[in-house]
């Protein structure tokens, strides 16, 4: 498929649409309940990272933590909020063999046992060291629960409810990073220590919840597969997608297509190691993609407010704690709002078009922050600086149409699964790489250049909508195995299709036709 090329809504007549029950909704079917509530445990693991981001900005905001420290500042300050992606970094090399070896849920459980012994040692940090090794082990745990869990939302979700669900893993960072802001807001009045133990405490809470139920939840049908489960993972199907019934033509229409891929997958590629996401044109345009978003997703400017407020905030004449911390917590509520409307508008509006609006409300909004930053140092004009303020939150509310919910579900869902893991992987290698070099370059650049810092950001914008524009390719509509196929050309189409019109008792003729015509439907090739 060529560059920018764009996908249709999917009809009603092709793959698994036709086969779901209309009646059958997440409020009126106690098992798809029962099922959300277990992904619902592994959504927050998203929220820790959050909490993390939002608590380590605000405490640079509580006087007592600074006395503490020795009021962090330049590369001191960079490595108090990097070493948490340095401690990424190191996990990164066994995250995806864990994932696709112990299972999705194992992988889980032992990040969260990691971070679990990260926080104690944190909250009880009585030296600048002991503080850094705990923040370089939340990091190193994080790894592996963030390489598994939305794996396992994303391939254990009802079909209609995929997309959302998976899309709302990144959006619930911003329920972590709330609860540490008001947390933060309330403990500043401790006049002591505990003022920020306290918040460092209270991160371990979904850590703590996991340890203790994610082995009593259901385990990825795919991974069952791969690993010649085959019975378990139709009944793990059955169980939660159609009342307990193995027969039922959803069931057997999803059955038959993770079998289907799965041995496409093991028949083309020998090695599904890292070197396989280099061998083939597919996977070689999954990559482009898959690094671009990560990089983007960090590099839009948002790394400037996400770590460093309280630095923009000194650049516009706030320098009021309690205002900081005021304004930080209003602001991570707004984003959450956004971007769980548009985790539920993604099946709807669809992934291309939420990518470009995206863009160009940030290179819009932030453009217009650059200008008031720069009226208020040249002039001191308070009313510019007030528009500093509503200018970050509008382009907070650009960014969470697609670089909170999107970048996660759409990584995951593009590859195929002998690869999934692994290329997560490299997504999250490339975010954790882009954040230390935002955490140690921001704060040098804020303090050397000011507002003509966000000049950078405004050029690199422009150039995001030109990339996004060229490569991101339509994929709502389609199931999780015919997502990742598109990227294959003609013969992965013709292989899944083939199998689910077996599963729907189609003449074994008329594979290819159905194959043709969904690949058609869903898209258009540029010249």
């Amino acid at each position: 498929m060529g560059a920018g090329a764009i996908a249709t809504q999917a009809g009603s007549d092709t793959g698994y649409h036709h086969l779901i029950d209309p009646k059958k909704t997440w409020y009126n079917n106690r098992r798809i309940i029962t099922l959300n509530a277990w992904l619902v445990l592994l959504l927050i693991t998203s929220s820790t990272n959050g909490y993390d981001g939002s608590m380590m900005n605000a405490l640079q905001s509580e006087k007592q933590w600074n006395a503490y420290f020795g009021t962090p500042e330049g590369s001191k300050l960079g490595l108090f909020n990097a070493i948490q992606n340095i401690g990424a970094l190191a996990g990164y090399p066994f995250a995806p063999y864990l994932s696709d070896g112990i299972g999705r849920r194992g992988s889980v459980f032992l990040g969260a046992a990691i971070m679990c012994v990260a926080v104690a040692i944190q909250t009880a940090a009585q030296s600048f060291g002991m503080f850094i090794g705990a923040r370089f082990l939340i990091g190193f745990g994080l790894t592996f629960a963030a390489n598994a869990a939305p794996m396992l939302v994303t391939e254990l979700s009802y079909p209609t409810y995929r997309a959302p669900m998976t899309s709302l893993y990144n959006s619930l960072w911003y329920s972590g990073s709330i609860i540490a802001a008001w947390t933060t807001f309330g403990t500043q009045h401790i006049p002591n220590d505990w003022s920020w133990r306290v918040p460092s405490l209270l991160q371990g809470l979904p850590a703590v919840l996991q340890v203790f139920l994610v082995f009593l939840m259901p385990e990825s049908p795919r991974w069952l597969v791969s690993k010649g489960r085959d019975e378990q993972a139709l009944r793990t199907l059955a169980y939660y997608h159609a009342d307990g019934n193995e027969t039922d033509p959803l069931v057997v229409y999803e059955y038959e297509e993770i079998k289907a891929a799965i041995d496409f997958d093991r028949s083309v590629v020998s090695n599904i190691g890292y070197k396989s996401l280099f061998m083939n044109p597919g996977n070689r345009r999954r990559l482009r993609i898959i690094v671009a978003i990560a990089f983007f997703s960090q590099w839009s400017g948002n790394g400037l407010v996400s770590y460093y407020l309280s630095k923009v905030f000194d650049t516009i004449g706030i320098t009021d704690p309690t205002i900081q911390l005021l304004i930080n917590g209003i602001l991570q509520i707004w984003n959450l709002f956004w971007a769980m409307f548009a985790s539920f508008m993604v099946e709807r509006i669809g992934r291309r078009i939420l990518f470009l609006a995206s863009v160009a409300g940030m290179l819009l909004f932030f453009t217009l922050q650059t200008i008031c930053s720069a009226l208020f140092a040249q002039h001191g004009s308070s009313a510019a600086a007030h528009s500093v303020i509503a200018f970050i939150f509008l382009f907070y509310a650009s960014y969470d149409l697609a670089f909170t919910p999107l970048i996660v579900s759409y990584t995951v869902e593009i590859l195929p699964f002998a690869l999934r893991a692994k290329g997560f992987n490299i997504f999250n290698f490339t975010i954790s790489a882009a954040l230390i070099f935002n955490q140690y370059v921001n704060p040098i650049a804020l303090s050397a250049l000011g507002w003509k810092y966000y000049i950078v950001y405004v050029c690199w914008l422009a150039f995001e909508g030109v990339y996004c524009y060229l490569y991101i390719i339509e994929t709502k509509g389609l199931s999780l195995e015919e997502t990742a196929a598109l990227f294959d050309g003609e013969d992965a189409t013709t292989h899944i299709a083939a199998q689910g019109a077996v599963a729907q008792g189609s003449p074994i003729t008329d594979e290819k036709a159905s194959a043709d015509s969904l690949h058609e439907h869903h898209l258009t090739k540029d010249a």
